[in-house]
């Protein structure tokens, strides 16, 4: 049987937001010390990671990760307490928000369809009345 699952994103305003992809990419970021590696365990390019991170660079006021350039002693990144709140924040209303689902769509899933994930039923078409479907052609033909 599926799980329920809420997929979150938050906006702040009309241009800054923070979803799943960015925080995911805060905990890689925390869990590895590295931004390059973060990219690599979730199979993004570094430009994007590097995007992501300047975008919540620019939604907070206070910085979420600190970084220090690599050289001989390397690079690394270290989530700030700010950032850590971030996650922690958005980790719980995430958890709250599916228990949510599970009490409102929880009975539901026992409908839900066996087709393969991915597999998408095609919308049934309604059937047209014979004057609806005339009214058509003759309105194609002009």
């Amino acid at each position: 049987m599926s799980r329920l699952k809420i997929t979150l994103r938050v906006d702040f305003d009309a241009v800054h937001a923070i979803g799943p992809g960015k925080v995911a990419l805060l905990e890689k970021m925390r869990d590895s010390g590295s931004l390059s590696q973060a990219a690599r365990d979730l199979d993004m390019s570094y430009r994007r990671a590097w995007q992501l991170l300047a975008s919540l660079n620019q939604t907070f006021r206070e910085p979420l990760v600190l970084t220090a350039t690599g050289g001989s002693g390397g690079g690394g990144t270290t989530l700030t307490e700010f950032g850590e709140a971030i996650v922690a924040a958005y980790r719980q209303f995430e958890k709250e928000t599916n228990a949510r689902a599970d009490k409102y769509f929880g009975a539901m899933l026992k409908t839900v369809s066996s087709q393969r994930e991915g597999a998408r039923r095609s919308i049934t078409r309604t059937q047209r009345s014979p004057a609806t479907a005339a009214a058509r052609r003759a309105t194609a033909s002009r």
